[in-house]
This record gives structure tokens, C-alpha cells and sequence, in this order.
């Protein structure tokens, strides 16, 4: 007689592919700090593969990685949860988060939800919450702030400026170039004052630019060892963003090169920003007009909006350099040679349909114009090209 027992037994213990093994089945939701990274890494995935960060383009899968970048960036406390996986820096200088908010009630902890956690979204389970593993970053491409140990040694400069900024002995400039930026400045940065102690050697990043490290002391407290071009690219933001130096420095810092009482005043180079919202101008990331203007720029622009040239449409004065003893215009073409490989060729019509083809606007990041500015005033431009595709300005081979 079969012991059915024991043939079941044996049969069990006699499976070495085992195909009797009973798996868990795993789930198929994602959790709302995977959705953050896997997003991310699509936009790292882009930008290694075109060697360039997507633009608002007519291509929608582009575009929507540009608004995904776009929106981390306007996003402190997302950009902070995704450091460890920016080792292409498309997040360096946002992620710097103002002091952290104080938890009291259940609405701040709802209020307060960088990742998405208690979204609605029934795979965003608590009890599916796993961790992620993490990809290694090198220490030195990490530039979010931290707590500084040595403050106490910091914390009397700070004390010092606002009191003497209050008596008029130090005043405020507004930020108009990186070289402002220099070992033993102060800045105010969206309200809070950051003191600059070292600035490190330039070295090259991606893409071919060349950067210099620095080390932040801000007056909450935290440092930052963010990159010198991030934080001017940070200043550059807002207006209310300054310099802080002494009261006797102001005529100094006026002009790159000071003028005096026999120096001509020939007029301006400035840098304008369209505000026009039509999709085929609004779109167009980088967008500038680089001109020249022998009167006051304010004066010059207040009718764009009906002239050909500003692309019939209000602008913003981002950039004016005041020019003595030399031929502005000369200065102008130049820039616009520099630039000629990323002119905008659009057509525009006027207000009686007459059409306009305006050679004064360029995309090119508001930086890089910065730069080409300062290496003409310096005199080694020559030196140097504009490569439009990588959006970079490159040494010229000898």
C-alpha cells in the first residue's frame, strides 16, 4: 500500500530546480523617492547622451525633461533629496535650502512634503516605502550647505557689516560681474549675507567651462563649497541680490576701470531680455539682445513694444557696461561677431505688416555673454571662440 505521505514528502525534498518553491510575488508600485530619482536620472541620461541639458524645444519629449529640470531647480528642497545623483552638476546652486521650516501641527508636516510622500497616489502606500540604493558621487561634486563648526570665528564679520551698515559706513552695489567675487567679499543673497573666504583654483567641468571652488560661510550658520560661477549665476536672479563694501569703494566699483574728469563717456553695451509670450519667441531658452545705445537704455526701450527690433514686445534690462574712450559700436560688432553662430534668424512684423529680420538678438546664457564681455574689455578675446552647439567659448588652437 502507497504511503501517500511519504511520496509527497519525497517528492518535495527531491526538487533541486525548485519549481514546488512558493515566491513571494513582488509589487509593482513605485515609491514616490524612486518616481523623484528615476525622473532625474532621465534628464542625466539626456544630457550624457547630447552632451547638452534639454531646451524648450518643439521636440516633446525634450521639453518635458527641460520643465522636469526647470521645476527641480525651482525646487530647494527636491533638488537637495537628488545630490547624490548629480554628478553632472545640473542641480549645483539650488540645492540650498533656507533654514529648515518648524514642525508643530499635522498641516506643516502636509505643507512640508518635498518627495511627495502623501500624495494621493494609492502606490504611495507607507508600507511600501523602501529605500533606495544610492549611486556613489564623488565628495567634491557635492556643493549643498552644511552646518559650519568653525561659525564662532565668522559670526563677528557678519555682526560687524550690519552694524555698519547701519551707520552708512558700508553700502550696497548691485552684482554686475563674477570678478566681483573675490576672497574676503560679502554678498546678500535672497536676504541673508555670505561671506566668501577662499576662492580655489580654476579647473574645467563638463562640457569644456572652467570653474573655481568656493568656500561660503552664510550667517545662519551653514557653508558651502558651492562653484564660483553658481553663485554669480544665484546673484544675477534678483536684483536685490548685492555687494556689501565700505562706503569709500563705491566710485571704484562703478566701472571695471574707473573714470575721471578727462574720460569720455561714449555711451553703453547692454544686455535686454525679451518678454514676449509668443510660444515661438517665449520658448527660446537663452534668449538675448546684445546693443548698444549712446543715451540712457531706459529712454531707448520704453516703446518696444512697437518696434521691430526689441521683436514688438516689452524687455528687461539685465546687463548695461558703461564705455569710455573707445568706440562702442566697434565694441558692439564685436560681440556680435563673436556671437554670429547663435544669431536668432526670425522674422518680425511690424504694425502695418511690414517685415523685419532684427540681427541683434542672440541665444547664448546670459553668462557666457558675461564672460565674452570681460575677456574684450581684457583684450583676449582673440584668443578664444564661441562653439554655439556646446554653448561654450573655447581656447583657439595656435
Amino acid at each position: 500500500m502507497i504511503d501517500f505521505e511519504k511520496e509527497l514528502e519525497s517528492i518535495l525534498n527531491e526538487d533541486p530546480l525548485g519549481l514546488l518553491e512558493v515566491k513571494k510575488k513582488s509589487s509593482n508600485a513605485v515609491t514616490a523617492d524612486e518616481r523623484l530619482v528615476s525622473s532625474f536620472e532621465e534628464i542625466n541620461e539626456f544630457v550624457r547622451k547630447n552632451n547638452r541639458e534639454p531646451e524648450a524645444s518643439r521636440d516633446i519629449g525634450e521639453r518635458k525633461l527641460y520643465s522636469r529640470l526647470k521645476g527641480l531647480r525651482e525646487n530647494p528642497e527636491k533638488a537637495v533629496a537628488l545630490v547624490s545623483y548629480d554628478s553632472l552638476n545640473l542641480l549645483e546652486g539650488y540645492a540650498v535650502l533656507k533654514d529648515a521650516p518648524e514642525i508643530y501641527t499635522t498641516e506643516d508636516i502636509l505643507e512640508h512634503d518635498p518627495l511627495g510622500l502623501l500624495d494621493d497616489d494609492p502606490s504611495n502606500d507607507i508600507l511600501n516605502l523602501r529605500h533606495v540604493t544610492r549611486k556613489s558621487s564623488p565628495p567634491e561634486m557635492v556643493a549643498h550647505r552644511k552646518q559650519c563648526d568653525e561659525f564662532d570665528q565668522f559670526e563677528p564679520l557678519f555682526k560687524q557689516a550690519h552694524a555698519e551698515l547701519k551707520t552708512k559706513k558700508k553700502v550696497t552695489i548691485p552684482f554686475r560681474s563674477q570678478r566681483q567675487i573675490e576672497p574676503g567679499s560679502m554678498f546678500i543673497l535672497q536676504g541673508m549675507l555670505v561671506y566668501v573666504g577662499t576662492v580655489g583654483a580654476w579647473e574645467k567641468k563638463n562640457f569644456g567651462n572652467t570653474d573655481a571652488r568656493l568656500y561660503c560661510v552664510f550667517e545662519n550658520g551653514t557653508e558651502s563649497n558651492m562653484f564660483l560661477r553658481s553663485l554669480a549665476a544665484a546673484m544675477w536672479k534678483d536684483v536685490a541680490n548685492r555687494q556689501v563694501i565700505d562706503a569709500d569703494q563705491v566710485e571704484m566699483f562703478n566701472n571695471t576701470y574707473a573714470a575721471n574728469s578727462e574720460d569720455e563717456a561714449t555711451g553703453s553695451i547692454y544686455v535686454l531680455k525679451s518678454l514676449c509670450q509668443r510660444p515661438e519667441i517665449r520658448d527660446i531658452k537663452d534668449l538675448y539682445k546684445i546693443g548698444y545705445s549712446s543715451g540712457p537704455v531706459k529712454e531707448r526701450i520704453k516703446n518696444a513694444a512697437s518696434d521691430p527690433t526689441y521683436l514688438m514686445s516689452e524687455v528687461k534690462l539685465v546687463m548695461e557696461y558703461y564705455a569710455y574712450n573707445l568706440n562702442p559700436q566697434k565694441f558692439e560688432a564685436l560681440l556680435h561677431r563673436f556671437f554670429a553662430e547663435a544669431c536668432l534668424n526670425v522674422d518680425i512684423f511690424d504694425n502695418d505688416g511690414k517685415r523685419h529680420t532684427p540681427r541683434e538678438w542672440f541665444v547664448v546664457p546670459l553668462r557666457i555673454i558675461e564672460i565674452a564681455v570681460d575677456l574684450l574689455i581684457s583684450g583676449k578675446i582673440v584668443n578664444y571662440r564661441y562653439n554655439a552647439k556646446k554653448a561654450e567659448i573655447e581656447a583657439v588652437d595656435e
